[in-house]
Order: C-alpha cells, then structure tokens, then sequence
C-alpha cells in the first residue's frame, strides 16, 4: 500500500476522532446548560408561587392591621422587582427580589403577633402552611439549582473541554446567591 495514502488515511482517522469528541464535548455542554435553565425554571415557579400567595396572606392581615399599609407598600415593591428579574431573567435581580420579600415578611410576622384573633383565623393559618412548604421549596430548588450551576460551569471551565466551551462561545452561569448572612436560610414563617 501507498506510505502517501496510509498517511492520509491515519491523518484523516485523527480528524474523524477530533470531530467526534468536539461534538460529544458540545452536546455535553449544551446539555448541562439546559439543565441549568430548568433548575431555574423551577425556582421561578417557586417564586411566582411566593409572591402568589403573598396577597393572599395580606388581604387576610389588612383585615386586622389596616394601618400596616406600609408593610404591603413593600411587599408591591418586591412583587414589582421579581416581575422584572423574571423578564429579563436576572438571577441577581431575582435574588434581591427574594431578599427584600424576606425581610418583609419578617416584619410582617411582628405584627401578626399584635394580632392573636389574625393567628386563630383558620384562612390566615392555611396560607401559613402553604407559605411555609413553598419556603422549603424554594430552599430546596434553590440549593439544586446552584448544584447544577457549579457543574455546567466547572465543564466549561475544565481542560480540554473549555477549548470547545471557547468557541462555542458557552458563558458562565450564574449562581442564586444572597447577599446578607441572615437571608442564607428559609424565610421562618411563624406567625
């Protein structure tokens, strides 16, 4: 056999090889990236549920408190920032939205505690409950969503894979993270 075509054909092997771990590389990547915008989804649909079911649980505390008004100002506020970050997919806009409902609703648990026929109304304690497992949601989603973030990224980071992350342009994720200390743990929804 022809040195000339044996060479062709080994060079040509190498090429098929490279091609073939490109692409398996790329489909990693692409589906590690998809995992990661569904974990997101699913602590938007744990978000949207929060803010939800917050006016719920405030048009059962206005009854009580009606000069609180300054309270429900704030929750609009954290309603509107979400609303924004969901649109324009923001984590971090997110985050602060999810921050600022949750020193909200701490101030809001000291006035359901000047309130104890608000904390017997059976409405008010079903809205609690709900609210509490939709906490725990959120932390749990939360928490596998920055799982899945750390994983995509350190693929796209890792050597040899962040030749193929590199031209294909795959940008870092972002982290859900929270800014103070005391927002690291679930909203305490004891009313």
């Amino acid at each position: 056999m022809n040195p000339f075509l044996i060479t062709l054909l080994v060079i040509l092997g190498l090429v098929a090889l490279v091609a073939f771990w490109v692409i398996g590389v790329y489909n990693r990547l692409v589906q590690s990236r998809n995992k990661v915008k569904n974990s997101w989804s699913q602590i938007d649909v744990q978000l949207k549920r929060r803010f939800d079911l917050i006016p719920n649980i405030v048009e059962t505390v206005k009854g009580y408190a009606k000069q609180e008004k300054e309270i429900f100002m704030e929750f609009a506020k954290a309603r509107k920032m979400y609303d924004s970050g969901a649109q324009s997919g923001n984590v971090g806009e997110l985050s602060q939205a999810n921050s600022m409902l949750g020193q909200t609703l701490g101030r809001l648990a000291v006035v359901v505690e000047q309130y104890p026929n608000l904390k017997a109304d059976q409405g008010f304690l079903k809205l609690q409950d709900t609210l509490k497992e939709t906490e725990d949601k959120i932390s749990f989603t939360r928490q596998f969503y920055n799982d899945v973030v750390l994983s995509y990224n350190n693929a796209r980071e890792v050597f040899p894979s962040s030749v193929v992350a590199g031209m294909f342009k795959f940008k870092e994720a972002e982290l859900f993270k929270l800014d103070d200390v005391a927002e690291r743990q679930s909203v305490k929804v004891s009313f």
